[in-house]
């Protein structure tokens, strides 16, 4: 019992900091745009007003080496501009856009409804590496967490989006 009680308090800080950045601040200034409001949860899973989304079609990448390692956000917006927030752990922030080709395809993986199916809630997912890569991404199906784990299994719609943004944009992939 001690030791899970520690694994959750070891990701308390992250999720803490994930929910302190994402309410702090709307990627690229347009605050017009509102969020996707809760819509009817996937079958087995519950819903409720307090799960972290954002807005459809948008997508952010929050990652960290660890407990003490930066943060990096990558937001990307359904046009395909993305925005990269201490990417290469050194402060500065870079700005892109994804292809045309490459924007389809992120907009198609986004919509898929299996990304319901996996998310941490609907998962039940617990993080079980310390130190290591954690890759958490905030879509408008919710929160999706991955670690660079050895044997951790990485839910597939999810993996694609992952292995997407961080072919095109400074993300990283592993740690």
């Amino acid at each position: 019992m001690m030791a899970l009680s520690r694994s959750r308090l070891a990701f308390l800080p992250g999720v803490a900091l994930l929910a302190i950045v994402l309410s702090g601040c709307a990627p690229f200034g347009d605050r017009s745009d509102p969020s996707v409001e809760a819509s009817a949860p996937a079958a087995g899973q519950p819903g409720g007003a307090g799960a972290a989304t954002t807005g459809k079609g948008r997508v952010s990448l929050l990652q960290n080496h660890g407990p003490d390692g930066p943060l990096r956000t990558l937001n990307v917006e359904p046009d395909g501009r993305w925005e990269c927030i201490d990417c290469a752990g050194d402060g500065v922030t870079s700005t892109g856009a994804l292809s045309e080709e490459q924007r389809e395809r992120l907009q198609q993986l986004l919509a898929e409804p299996d990304l319901a199916r996996e998310t941490d809630e609907a998962r039940g997912y617990r993080v079980s590496c310390v130190g290591a890569l954690t890759s958490s991404l905030l879509t408008a199906a919710g929160l999706i967490t991955s670690q660079d784990c050895p044997g951790e299994e990485r839910p597939p719609v999810a993996e694609e989006i992952l292995l997407l943004l961080t072919q095109n944009t400074p993300a990283e992939m592993v740690g």
